[in-house]
């Protein structure tokens, strides 16, 4: 998918997520009150965080679809990289906040009486919020956008937290601090997805070790410009989301002249760049043979 169609995806991603979000809160939030659910509460307000979570998707695809200048050759792409720590941010606070409340309505011991109003904005939840979860992986595979992925782990969040609010529900009647208890488990949660999210950003921007796969297609495919005896190590790809670079050594005939030597480089360089949209770049070694030194 190129930059354009890759833009689009995260705005209609963006657009269809505020606006169910914006209603579902809405409804989640009315049975909260109601019943006096604090993990209901929490939950409608977990689901608002995904409308602000879904504006910062949008405000990155547009920031990282932008052309590389003097002040960035390799692109804005890694903006969705800091959107998507900016997501797992937003996950950690609020997590933060419904354990701190949680805590208060297990101390408190009161009992919630949920009512059928609560069973069904929780279940209308859990199908819309999955639904929606699907719909940012399957734009994320095909864009192959990290921050896509985050605010899809954030759609399912909430959809599995309100699975575990709907057990609360189904069994609340025989256990008082089932409320409380079920608002401690989602904001662990949460925790996590924040965790995951992070922890996948940071590891893209300290630099990961290059995928197998891709490097042995990248020599298969570099085989094919030159016949003789060719030997490849030490890859390092450097991923910019909107821009990738490899660099890695080969080792040439030491007989061949540092013209033929160029040349060999050069189109290997040129079969990376039309089969993987990765820029190359080939550090050229002797290859020396068996005896000497």
């Amino acid at each position: 998918m190129n930059i354009a169609n890759k833009t689009q995806a995260g705005y209609a991603e963006g657009v269809v997520s505020i606006i169910t979000n914006s209603l579902l809160f809405i409804l989640k939030l009315w049975a909260g009150i109601t019943t006096g659910s604090v993990a209901l509460m929490a939950d409608a307000w977990h689901t608002m965080s995904d409308s602000f979570s879904s504006l910062v998707v949008m405000i990155a695809v547009r920031l990282s679809a932008r052309r590389a200048d003097k002040d960035h050759p390799f692109g804005h792409g890694r903006w969705e990289q800091i959107a998507s720590l900016f997501v797992a941010f937003l996950l950690a606070v609020v997590a933060y906040e419904f354990l701190k409340d949680s805590i208060v309505q297990i101390i408190d011991g009161e009992r919630v009486h949920f009512g059928t109003f609560g069973i069904v904005a929780t279940s209308i939840s859990i199908v819309v919020k999955e639904a929606l979860a699907r719909y940012a992986f399957r734009l994320a595979r095909q864009s192959d956008s990290s921050v896509l992925k985050a605010d899809g782990w954030h759609h399912r969040t909430d959809a599995l937290s309100s699975v575990v609010i709907l057990i609360g529900i189904l069994f609340g009647s025989w256990l008082p601090w089932i409320d409380g208890a079920l608002g401690c488990l989602v904001a662990m949660m949460l925790f996590y997805a924040a965790w995951e999210i992070a922890g996948e950003v940071i590891n893209k921007l300290l630099g990961e070790k290059p995928d197998e796969y891709l490097t042995s297609r990248i020599v298969e495919a570099a085989r094919d410009a030159y016949d003789g005896d060719l030997h490849f190590h030490h890859f390092h790809i450097h991923n910019y989301v909107t821009h990738r670079e490899v660099t890695f050594h080969i080792r040439l005939d030491s007989q061949l002249s540092i013209d033929q030597a160029h040349q060999i480089a050069s189109r290997i360089e040129q079969i990376v760049q039309e089969k993987f949209d990765i820029e190359a770049t080939i550090h050229v070694e002797p290859l020396l043979k068996q005896g000497n030194s």
